[in-house]
């Protein structure tokens, strides 16, 4: 952070973010320069940054940017119960992945194929629009080799989630015990 801090005074740097971060880092890094934006993995099957980071970003006022928040596709309902991976593909070495896992988690893609149905929307658009009506200070990467799931990911800001809509998912989705570490190198904050 001190470093940073530098270098935003020689003016090479404009603003200073963290990723994966802990909230006892976010207010140790905060307190010596101020922190734009935090990056961690945030969708309706990886809920970690609700307990201690997202109050934390919420209070200093720092914006929340949440990888992967269609659950490396898992989310959109076009990933098979019993699917592979090819060895080249990333999920072939996360333990969400497995089949066993895939089967444990299906309760969550089919809430939100539910949801989807009912907003006569995309499954992606509803995973989206759930992290968009959690605040404005969250803004969502979703990443995609396809130009027509980009235009899709896109039109989940026209998407409105009612209040009911985001507490049902809410609610159900923290009944499912989700299956498999995240597997993407931090299982753990720090």
């Amino acid at each position: 952070a001190g470093t940073v801090k530098d270098l935003i005074g020689a003016g090479k740097v404009s603003h200073f973010g963290l990723s994966e971060a802990s909230a006892d880092t976010i207010r140790r890094a905060h307190a010596v320069q101020p922190v734009a934006a935090v990056q961690s993995e945030y969708s309706i099957w990886a809920r970690d940054p609700e307990a201690e980071v997202l109050p934390v970003c919420k209070e200093l006022g720092i914006g929340f940017v949440p990888w992967s928040p269609l659950g490396q596709g898992f989310l959109t309902g076009t990933v098979a119960r019993s699917e592979s991976f090819a060895a080249n593909d990333i999920r072939s070495r996360f333990p969400r992945f497995t089949p066993e896992a895939l089967e444990a988690n299906q309760p969550i893609v089919d809430l939100v194929l539910e949801i989807a149905r009912r907003r006569q929307v995309t499954p992606g658009q509803v995973a989206l629009a759930w992290l968009l009506a959690k605040s404005p200070s969250i803004v969502p990467i979703p990443g995609s080799r396809r130009p027509e799931r980009v235009t899709e990911n896109l039109k989940a800001a026209d998407v409105t989630l009612t209040a009911d809509d985001v507490a049902e998912i809410d609610a159900r989705s923290a009944q499912v015990t989700v299956a498999g570490a995240r597997g993407s190198g931090h299982e753990t904050y720090r």
